[in-house]
């Protein structure tokens, strides 16, 4: 069933739905049993990132001849050994800290994820890996769905994106999800704060909120969502005293992958976090030789604030119930065009890092020669695809997830998922 575009901007931009009349006890219960809640992080790269210039085949000479300008010197590339097909792969040179979670085990690099007649836009693109639906892109995100199936009542922090607007992946029918984009700002906003009539007026304020009529469906809405939120408050709060292990760079995707460090390091019982990084539509200055080149930036940003996650959460022993999984709408053109930039293409680059990932290399790596070989399409201009990413999604739901994947992605893509997990 299709979702207006008035319905998507209602359920992304409310912090909650009726659902989330649930108990704080549901996250306190899962500990005191002992479970072990397995945390998914979706890291999403925004604008469509350039997998030749992050993984580079860098003893291919047709990689150098169509990127004579913004092609990574193979002397500097952070070697990551061979795939299946025999070609040697090399890490940007600013992914330090990635290469070394690579060496380690815990880095699985997905070459070639995609889907059949790529769509080049971004927000056809966006839409399409959120449902994981390139059919008919206009119903539910893949992860609303494993929302929706989850037995009521639905902890109201189960998920949690880090951004102003809840993302389609993560849009339900049944079940809201906050965005708190800082944990100092998700508090109750008393005219009077500090005063006694600051509690005074949250208390009142929950009492106006428990009243749902059943027969004024929009105030019902309002005061559920109210109700819902104040119901986290306190909760969320307590990520506001956490105190890493590392220092986290200071930008807006590391402080938001701290966050939500803090978040698992209390136990607040959330299963799924969405935190993106934007920049990635690299239509110019891509030229690595360049002094503060737009690509080499992204890719410290990118190595720096994961590198930070990754060794706070080992440092604690959380590490194991941690898993990233990182996207981009679509992949870029193979040559480089006249400003020094890449178009819009199609495959991409899909990474998966945490204490139980089978690292290594996934895929083979396309033949960038102009000969209409099978790995290349639209006038071997594009990566074609060779990994359906909703198998990576369904090998997540699965393994990681503990869900069904064929009833939350409508088909079986099991066969072809990349054993990650």
């Amino acid at each position: 069933m299709a979702i207006s575009r008035r319905e998507f901007v209602r359920g992304g931009v409310a912090a909650f739905t009726v659902s989330f009349a649930a108990p704080a006890f549901l996250s306190d219960l899962a500990r005191a049993q002992g479970v072990s809640r397995r945390n998914l992080v979706v890291l999403y790269l925004s604008g469509g990132n350039d997998a030749l210039s992050t993984l580079i085949p860098y003893n291919d000479p047709q990689y150098y001849a169509r990127r004579p300008t913004i092609a990574i010197p193979a002397g500097s590339v952070l070697q990551v050994g061979t795939d299946s097909s025999g070609v040697a792969l090399g890490l940007n040179p600013r992914l330090p800290g990635l290469r070394t979670i690579f060496n380690s085990g815990r880095l699985a690099l997905i070459q070639r994820t995609g889907y059949t007649n790529s769509s080049r836009s971004h927000f056809l693109g966006t839409d399409i890996w959120s449902t994981a639906d390139p059919g008919s892109p206009d119903g539910t995100g893949w992860l609303g769905r494993y929302l929706d199936q989850l037995p009521p009542p639905v902890d109201p922090l189960t998920a949690w994106s880090t951004q102003r607007e809840t993302p389609r992946t993560l849009l339900a029918r049944t079940v809201g999800v906050p965005s708190i984009t800082n944990v100092a700002g998700y508090a109750f906003a008393s005219p009077n704060p500090g005063t006694p009539d600051a509690g005074f007026a949250r208390e009142t304020a929950t009492r106006i909120s428990s009243h749902v009529p059943v027969d004024q469906p929009h105030l019902a809405f309002v005061n559920s969502t109210a109700q819902a939120a104040f119901a986290t408050l306190d909760r969320v709060a307590q990520v506001g005293t956490y105190v890493p292990t590392v220092t986290y760079p200071n930008n807006g995707f590391a402080q938001a992958l701290r966050m939500i460090a803090g978040a698992i390091n209390r136990g607040l019982g959330t299963r799924i976090f969405w935190v993106q990084t934007g920049g990635y539509d690299t239509h110019a200055s891509q030229n690595p030789n360049q002094a503060n080149g737009a690509y080499s930036g992204l890719m410290t940003t990118l190595n720096d604030g994961l590198f930070a996650f990754y060794s706070d959460l080992l440092n604690q022993g959380l590490l194991n119930d941690t898993l990233i999984l990182q996207f981009s709408e679509f992949g870029r053109r193979i040559s480089e065009n006249g400003s020094n930039g890449t178009d819009h293409g199609a495959a991409g680059l899909m990474m998966a890092l945490g204490g139980t990932v089978r690292g290594g290399l996934y895929g083979t790596a396309p033949n960038l020669a102009p000969n209409g070989n099978p790995t290349l399409e639209n006038n071997n201009g594009d990566v074609r695809h060779e990994t359906d990413f909703r198998s990576v999604y369904a090998r997540v739901i699965d393994s990681w997830l503990g869900a069904s994947s064929t009833a939350i992605l409508g088909g079986d893509y099991r066969a072809g998922a990349p054993a990650i997990l």
